[in-house]
């Protein structure tokens, strides 16, 4: 009888021991889930270093995404292969992502750091600025530079509606490429393609001043002329030609 009693003590123990790393994790999985990252952090550690598969996941995770502080792929990979070995599906697929990412490195740097638009700013949408020469006086060639002004307004206003379109930029990353990143690498790239953005939109709107800019200068000073011709032949005395075609519409003659 005491041998059957020891027995069943000895089991209940052996459940009781078994039940607290469920507990812990299931504490430290609501930590996380509460985005109590340090706090998460320290109870994965524990039950990691306990020999935890799951938790030796979850460890790896947060090295990868930078949770655990900066990312680091070293630890990152340490926790996740232990807990491969124990045969955990999801740390096999993260060292997976993790080969994957050492492969298409420079993409993933070009994405987060490098991005500079040239995609944006392809050949269809630039838009040299017109040559205005400091004042026209004959109509040949102010319908000239008129038309100039008007085709170079056109292109900037196709630019200026392709950037809204391109908004956010950080659409244009790869699908394949952007599985690969972590949380922090994706609100990094996103970061850096908004700022990307916003310099190409000013760059477009300087450069449209400076246009405007010179352009309103030719016009003020070839209305000036206009005004200033028509005011000469308007006040200036009639020739001897003007006279005499006036005098043939009187029916005078000489």
């Amino acid at each position: 009888m005491k041998i059957a009693l020891f027995s069943a003590a000895l089991l209940l123990s052996c459940a009781a021991h078994a039940a607290l790393p469920a507990a812990d994790l299931a504490d430290a999985d609501a930590a996380y889930a509460k985005k109590a990252y340090p706090e998460a952090l320290q109870k994965y550690t524990k039950l990691a270093n306990a020999g935890n598969a799951t938790a030796q996941q979850h460890l790896g995770e947060m090295y990868l995404n930078g949770e655990a502080g900066a990312v680091d792929a070293d630890k990152a990979t340490q926790w996740l292969t232990k807990a491969a070995a124990k045969g955990n599906a999801a740390a096999s697929a993260q060292l997976d992502l993790l080969r994957q990412r050492q492969q298409h490195a420079k993409e993933l740097a070009w994405w987060t750091t490098q991005y500079d638009g040239s995609d944006v700013r392809t050949d269809d949408y630039r838009c040299p600025a017109p040559r205005f020469p400091a004042v026209s006086k004959i109509n040949e060639e102010i319908d000239s530079v008129s038309a100039r002004m008007k085709n170079w307004q056109l292109c900037f206003n196709r630019y200026a509606d392709h950037l809204k379109e391109a908004s956010p930029l950080s659409k244009r990353i790869p699908d394949d490429i952007k599985k690969l990143m972590t949380k922090a690498e994706l609100e990094q790239a996103e970061a850096h393609m908004k700022q990307v953005h916003q310099q190409l939109t000013e760059d477009a709107n300087i450069n449209a001043k400076l246009v405007t800019a010179d352009y309103n200068v030719w016009r003020n000073a070839t209305e000036a002329y206009i005004a200033e011709h028509n005011d000469i032949l308007k006040n200036s005395p009639p020739s001897e030609e003007d006279l005499q075609s006036l005098r043939e519409k009187r029916g005078g003659g000489k």
